[in-house]
């Protein structure tokens, strides 16, 4: 199951669905509602609802897999799930890059428009790769996974691609990589303590270099996140050291590129001094229709979701 939840060791299935949480791996098998196939949920007035099935196949009126995905409990509760699988790779290797942002940015172009299928494509802010030793510059790391052969051959050519553009590189396989990834998740996952306050974000890809170099100007010691691919990403800060105007510089500079920054976590204290979904669309109005659709009565997660809804 190719999903990888920002805190694996405490997450159930149900809050993976009910927050939309998926991570690096989202670059090849997609976002955790296109995974959905079948689910079941309990209504606010006790009857239980099915949707979908075993396989895929199309359905008239709501699409309630995509509905409940990242409804944060507001519509129904979770009870059951049916998900795509696919094969175990035989094979990973990860490769990270460091080094001047123009060359990094020119690496992602080129990666993302050759015939190399990575599974994952995350850039790191300066302080992620300083935690590893690697560079005092932002990096890029990849990885690969598919049969042995494959991976080897295009982990080479990346590195080859590193090598012309003068970035420093560094391959990791077995055991060196699955201490890689564990050090990164570990970054990430440090929202679970109480003096830290972690953002999820959106940016335009085409220009997800350039938000990593602001946002590094306001916060030095951040521990950033952005799947290049996608343009979502983790920002993760320490409390004593930030302020809410600063998390709304960032919200303004993520919003100039269509994106957008929503606080996950945070001190209490901290939240009430702003709006932490900062969401700007106009779509309010139609979520409060379908809420009242599904819980007129306000029972489920009440004022919990976007608008107060």
């Amino acid at each position: 199951m190719a999903i990888d939840p920002t805190n694996p060791t405490q997450a159930t299935l149900g809050g993976i669905v009910a927050t939309a949480d998926s991570g690096s791996l989202r670059h090849r098998y997609n976002s955790v509602r296109d995974m959905l196939l079948g689910i079941s949920f309990v209504r606010s007035d006790g009857q239980i609802v099915k949707a979908g099935g075993r396989v895929v196949k199309n359905v008239a009126g709501y699409d309630l897999m995509k509905l409940l995905t990242g409804s944060y409990g507001t519509l129904g509760i979770l009870t059951q799930m049916t998900l795509r699988v696919y094969p175990i790779p035989a094979s990973s290797q990860t490769v990270v890059l460091g080094g001047k942002p123009e060359n990094i940015a020119q690496a992602v172009q080129t990666l993302l428009s050759s015939a190399l299928t990575p599974t994952t494509i995350d850039l790191l802010s300066a302080q992620s790769m300083a935690a590893l030793d690697l560079s005092s510059s932002i990096g890029l790391r990849v990885q690969f996974q598919s049969i042995a052969d494959s991976v080897k051959q295009q982990a080479t050519r990346l590195l080859e691609l590193g090598v012309a553009l003068g970035l420093s590189s560094t391959i990791y396989a077995e055991t060196s990589e699955a201490d890689l990834w564990q050090h990164f998740q570990e970054q990430i996952s440090q929202v679970s303590q109480v003096e830290k306050i972690t953002c999820k974000i959106g940016v335009r890809p085409s220009e997800a270099v350039a938000v990593l170099g602001q946002i590094e100007k306001i916060f030095k010691g951040a521990i950033v996140t952005i799947h290049a691919g996608s343009g979502l990403g983790f920002l993760v800060l320490e409390r004593a050291e930030t302020r809410s105007t600063q998390i709304l510089e960032v919200r303004s500079i993520c919003e100039a590129t269509g994106g957008f920054l929503s606080v996950l976590q945070a001190p209490p204290g901290f939240k009430q001094q702003m709006e932490v979904w900062g969401y700007s669309g106009n779509a309010i109005d139609l979520m409060r229709k379908i809420k009242q659709q599904f819980d007129p009565a306000a029972l489920l997660s009440p004022d919990r979701f976007v608008g107060d809804i």
